[in-house]
């Protein structure tokens, strides 16, 4: 069973979180036979869900946390489900695509893998993809964020944080491997999205709940030297994608 970290800050995380490039998901799509039924797995707040229900029929998405649910935005062919990604309601050979943004290192990679072996049709698509580590091309900028990383919430990650800082390259992805790029989603943020995106980082919460304050003052403080108020700059995230089909 994967963990609910979001729940507490569900209203930061949509908010603050990136958004993906079209040339992401053209990519995925690109391999997909038929757009019938896609499953969006750990949904959060239906951001890519959003985007899956322009190219099919039905688009389901699913997460674990209640209160991102409730934050989804609503369409006519997305259903939202609360359950776990690795034991689900799903009937066999129901999905054309299989998708999991930002949240396969939560996952149970052997139980989830049966999972989607059972509720996809042969030949189905998996996707998955992680974001590390934005950079403004600022150095000043890029530096204060690396170091409140690295010196204020580093004790503060789950254990699988490593593996979105190892890129997605060291997690058990056990598919027939398809072809893949790196993407970017290229933002332009003021120095209060910034903020706020860090303020959404799960090791922020449970900082607070070990310390009674939030560290963020730190972090703004040193960002104020190098960003005004109001002044827009491009923020880059670059995307890992992993892409594979599911055989029977």
């Amino acid at each position: 069973m994967a963990k609910d970290l979001f729940s507490e800050r569900s209203d930061l995380y949509a908010r603050y979180r990136p958004s993906y490039p079209k040339e992401l998901y053209d990519h995925i799509l690109s391999f997909v036979k038929e757009m019938n039924t896609a499953w969006d797995c750990a949904t959060g707040n239906g951001q890519a869900a959003l985007v899956l229900a322009d190219h099919f029929k039905k688009v389901i998405a699913t997460d674990i946390s209640p209160a991102q649910i409730e934050k989804a935005t609503a369409k006519d062919n997305i259903e939202y489900l609360v359950c776990t990604a690795e034991k689900t309601p799903f009937e066999a050979n129901t999905f054309d695509l299989v998708t999991v943004a930002q949240a396969y290192h939560w996952l149970k990679w052997d139980e989830f893998k049966k999972e989607v072996t059972r509720v996809c049709k042969p030949g189905a698509i998996i996707a998955i993809w992680t974001y590390y580590r934005n950079t403004t091309g600022e150095k000043k900028v890029d530096d204060a964020v690396c170091n409140f990383y690295e010196k204020v919430t580093r004790p503060y990650w789950d254990y699988e944080r490593k593996y979105v800082e190892e890129k997605y390259e060291t997690v058990k992805f056990d598919y027939d491997l398809l072809s893949v790029k790196t993407f970017e989603s290229v933002l332009r943020w003021r120095r209060e999205d910034l903020l706020g995106y860090i303020s959404s980082w799960s090791a922020i919460q449970k900082f607070i709940k070990r310390q009674g304050h939030s560290p963020i003052s730190i972090i703004e403080e040193e960002i104020k030297k190098f960003w005004p108020e109001g002044e827009v700059k491009k923020v880059v995230f670059p995307i890992y994608l992993k892409l594979g089909r599911v055989s029977k």
